[in-house]
């Protein structure tokens, strides 16, 4: 069911003011309480589940800015109350559509001319509806079928106000676990990304460039965008059908196939990181089609981020380390990586032995090949979390690979969600014997 969209900064500054004042006045009243007698941790439970339910209604009304930092804040879940990071992940699934006359005004406002002017037809019921824009079909007169993207109106300009409000909201209700140093950093990170993605252009730019960089890998297809349709907040590309990662099934996708489309998953994760430094930040199975024949089609290019060779270097050295189990020099790496505090003391090396054995399961000799529609990974990673707590002063987040992070973690969940069974191991050394 569609919702009247809150548009006006106004609009927006108020509704947000309104949940941190709220969030704010509930923080106090806990403190307050605490004066008097030790909280427990059922009413410490109680009070972060209270609050996360009050900051995601809002921002799954607002949509925009404060929705994608929503999704983005929950994969950092180091660093909040994991009844906020468990709640933020229900925005990756929870976007309802606009009216289409809403969309209808901000096409013709974006391209001058009328929708009937610009596209034989369009299917007014959404095709996909997300937090900042949502996407239509159509054709164009020369008889194209083609994707229409459409932003939001007033996301691009409520952005960086959007950003304070919610930085403030959790700060004031005692939401966010680290010191401030890193806080500017993380949404400064946020901001810029955000920025890039809210810009059309700059997507249509990121389609071409990607599609220069797999322009001799088979079995990797990138949709076109076509510029006479397109502005800074409407993007129109050329529909590229695959199959959702819903329909992959055993009828239609023997294992050979599902480990071939691993294969090259992997090679475009790997290529984007380790020798192009330019990563594709959001590779959710929305953003991911496939084919019978094992083909790979990629969409959404706005989140983006170019890497700097330090980064790159700094990532490759810290899995080389761990692989070789040189906790030592993985301590260094991390510090060189801006994801350890430097003036910190070095990390007891069991602490890392103990991460890099449940990671390095999936290349693990003993384990080939590796069957990731079985693996527990994901389980044994939750199951371990509370031990960064005791480590907590001594990391940060690391702000320049935090994009690398999510889309490791992404390709992991599609690796097991298309049931991949086979040997990444060779595949990880040809990588970290390259150079930076």
């Amino acid at each position: 069911m569609s919702r009247k969209p809150v548009t006006t900064r106004t609009g927006r500054f108020f509704r947000l003011a309104g949940m941190t004042g709220s969030v704010a006045s509930s923080y106090a009243a806990r403190k307050a309480r605490g004066l008097f007698s030790e909280e427990s941790e059922e009413s410490r439970h109680e009070y972060y589940s209270r609050m996360a339910e009050e900051i995601v209604d809002t921002l799954g009304e607002l949509k925009g800015a404060v929705m994608k930092v929503g999704q983005i804040a929950s994969q950092t879940q180091d660093f909040l109350p994991r009844e906020l990071t468990d709640a933020l992940q229900r925005l990756q699934k929870e976007a309802p559509a606009m009216e289409f006359a809403v969309i209808r005004q901000q096409i013709e406002h974006e391209l001058e001319d009328t929708v009937e002017n610009l596209f034989a037809s369009i299917d007014e019921t959404p095709y996909a509806a997300a937090s900042i824009g949502q996407v239509h079909t159509g054709w164009l007169h020369d008889g194209r079928e083609v994707v229409i993207k459409i932003q939001y109106p007033g996301v691009d300009r409520s952005c960086d106000s959007d950003l304070r409000q919610l930085r403030t909201a959790l700060r004031l209700g005692g939401l966010l676990k680290m010191p401030k140093e890193s806080v500017d950093e993380l949404f400064n990170e946020v901001r810029d990304r955000l920025h890039e993605e809210l810009d059309y252009e700059n997507e249509a730019g990121n389609i071409h460039h990607f599609a220069q960089q797999h322009r001799d890998d088979d079995g990797i297809l990138i949709p076109e965008a076509i510029p006479e349709c397109s502005s800074r907040r409407v993007l129109t590309m050329e529909k590229v059908e695959g199959d959702h990662i819903s329909e992959v099934t055993p009828e239609r996708y023997d294992q050979a196939t599902l480990n071939l489309i691993g294969h090259r998953i992997f090679r475009t994760m790997a290529d984007g990181l380790f020798r192009h430094r330019c990563i594709h930040g959001d590779p959710h199975a929305g953003n991911f089609a496939y084919r019978p024949d094992g083909t790979v089609i990629l969409y959404d290019f706005g989140c983006v981020k170019s890497l700097r060779p330090s980064t790159v270097a700094a990532y490759r050295n810290c899995i080389i380390a761990a692989l070789n189990e040189d906790y030592t020099a993985l301590d260094q790496h991390l510090i060189h990586l801006g994801a350890r505090v430097e003036d910190h003391p070095p990390i007891d090396p069991e602490y890392y032995a103990m991460w890099r054995n449940i990671l390095y399961q999936p290349f693990a000799p003993e384990n080939q090949p590796y069957d990731f529609g079985q693996s527990d990974l994901h389980q044994q990673v939750a199951a371990h979390t509370h031990t960064v707590f005791k480590h907590l002063n001594a990391f940060k987040p690391p702000v320049e690979s935090i994009l690398i992070d999510r889309m490791i973690a992404g390709h992991y969940w599609m690796m097991k969600r298309l049931g991949v069974k086979t040997d990444f191991r060779p595949l990880l050394e040809e990588y970290l014997e390259g150079e930076a």
